[in-house]
């Protein structure tokens, strides 16, 4: 038998090295872990449950063996709805971008993100780099089969909440001021305290500063 002329030629394509993988490499075996914590308002219980989150978190990075703390990233009396006033959330990814994280721990969807789109976006983008987020509340680890049909179900029910509370806010405000009603917010404002049956009350000190400041007004004055 006469061999063929024709050669076979054989390519040999090299393996790629997928972003996954590569980014199980860790120092000390070890996965750079980092957590999210944020809390809605500035009011003092609000800053009391910002400050324990960080506790929180810290120690419990801190006390597994398979864990190192890549940083604690917090925003304090930040709205959810939107990531481009967080800059805590933004200084986080950038970290991610990077190299430095590998996983990232937060409480909720809702403290993540609020908006459906937005958290889908900032999950695929950190997944394609091998980052996984562990959401503690709906029990999702971003890098698992299912986690994607899951986010969508779970932050679709906080976005609606989110907006569900907003107009609620709104709808009360209104009915209230139909009804005469005033929402004094009393540490801001000069002239009134609360009285004993919860109405308004004139702090005489105070009032006559405000006439005076009315006086000069109308005199002209433009200056204290």
């Amino acid at each position: 038998m006469e061999q063929s002329s024709l050669e076979r030629t054989v390519h040999r394509i090299p393996a790629s090295r997928s972003n996954v993988a590569s980014n199980k490499t860790r120092l000390h075996g070890r996965q750079r872990v980092a957590a999210y914590c944020r809390v809605s308002t500035d009011s003092e219980e609000q800053i009391n449950s910002y400050t324990a989150q960080k506790a929180y978190y810290t120690q419990k990075i801190e006390e597994s063996p398979d864990w190192e703390l890549a940083g604690i990233f917090a925003d304090e009396g930040i709205t959810g709805t939107s990531m481009k006033k967080r800059k805590e959330f933004n200084r986080m990814i950038t970290a991610c971008k990077r190299g430095g994280i590998d996983l990232i721990l937060t409480k909720s969807l809702s403290r993540f993100a609020r908006n459906t789109v937005d958290c889908l976006e900032t999950v695929r983008m950190l997944k394609a780099r091998g980052i996984g987020v562990i959401f503690e509340k709906e029990n999702i680890n971003t890098l698992t089969e299912s986690s994607e049909f899951l986010i969508t179900l779970f932050s679709g029910f906080a976005q609606a909440e989110s907006e569900s509370l907003s107009s609620n806010i709104q709808l009360g405000i209104r009915m209230a001021m139909k009804e005469g009603k005033v929402n004094f917010h009393y540490r801001s404002m000069l002239g009134y305290q609360r009285g004993a049956d919860g109405k308004q009350e004139i702090v005489p000190e105070e009032a006559e500063v405000v006439r005076r400041i009315f006086r000069r007004y109308l005199e002209g004055c433009s200056e204290g």
